[in-house]
C-alpha cells in the first residue's frame, strides 16, 4: 500500500493573506484540524486548529467590550502567514505506507502534506492511517471470519495452515503474525471471506492447532 492509496485528495488550502478569523471559520465549517497554506500553487506553510485556538480572544467581558472588539478587529486584519508553521513535513504519493508512518512518527506530526511536482495533491492524517490501514488489518467492518491460530505463525505450521485453507477452498483476505506476551511461538490471525468456516476449523483442530474465532465488535454499553 502506498501513500496515494491512503491520502485524502480533496484538500482545502488557503493563501497566506487569509485573515485569521476567516481561516478559523473555514476550519470549523469543514471540521478540520489543519489546513495547508498555498501561494500561487506553492506550499508555504500550514495552520492548525491548535494554533488558532491559542490566539482566540477571550469571552466578551461586559465591562470591557471595547477591548474585545479590538481583539476581534485585530484577528480580521492579521493574516495567517503571521502564525502559520513554515517548516511543513511533506511526503510524496509513491512513498510506501511504512515510510509514511515512520516519517510521521520521527517528525512527531499528526499529518503529512503530500506534494507532487511541487503541487499539493493530498494530505494523510492519523485518521487516514488508522481507518485505511489498521481497519483493513484488523478486519473492521469487513465481511467474513477472522481466525486466530495459536502457534500458527511459525514457518512450517504457516505453510500447513495455508495449504489446508486452500484445500478447503477458503479465500484469504488478510493475515498477520504476532507474538503474544509470555509465549515462545508466534500466533497467526487470518481473515477469510466466508462465514462458513466450521469444516476448515475442524480440520485445523484435527491437525493439533488451537483455533479461535476473533470477536470484532463490542455491544454498546
Amino acid at each position: 500500500m502506498y501513500l496515494r492509496d491512503i491520502m485524502t485528495t480533496d484538500v482545502i488550502t488557503l493563501p497566506s493573506n487569509t485573515p485569521i478569523l476567516d481561516a478559523k471559520k473555514i476550519m470549523e465549517a469543514h471540521k478540520l484540524q489543519r489546513i495547508p497554506v498555498v501561494n500561487r500553487g506553492k506550499l508555504v506553510g500550514i495552520i492548525t486548529k491548535r494554533s488558532l485556538e491559542k490566539i482566540a480572544p477571550p469571552e466578551p467581558n461586559p465591562r470591557d467590550l471595547l477591548e474585545f472588539s479590538y481583539n476581534i478587529a485585530r484577528l480580521y486584519r492579521t493574516p495567517i502567514r503571521d502564525i502559520m508553521q513554515k517548516d511543513v513535513v511533506t511526503a510524496t504519493p509513491d512513498m510506501t505506507a511504512e515510510q509514511a508512518v515512520w516519517l510521521a512518527q520521527q517528525k512527531k506530526v499528526g499529518a503529512l502534506v503530500v506534494v507532487e511536482d511541487k503541487q499539493v495533491v493530498g494530505i494523510a492524517t492519523t485518521n487516514d492511517f488508522f481507518y485505511k490501514i489498521l481497519n483493513k488489518i484488523l478486519g473492521i467492518d469487513e465481511p467474513g471470519t477472522r481466525l486466530e491460530i495459536l502457534g500458527g505463525g511459525e514457518g512450517k505450521p504457516l505453510e500447513e495452515i495455508i495449504h489446508c485453507l486452500n484445500e478447503a477452498d477458503q479465500t484469504i483476505t488478510t493475515l498477520h503474525i504476532y507474538k503474544q506476551r509470555g509465549r515462545a511461538k508466534k500466533n497467526l490471525v487470518i481473515h477469510l471471506d466466508s462465514q462458513d468456516v466450521e469444516q476448515c476449523m475442524a480440520e485445523l483442530k484435527n491437525k493439533g492447532y488451537k483455533v479461535i474465532v476473533r470477536v470484532r465488535n463490542v455491544e454498546p454499553l
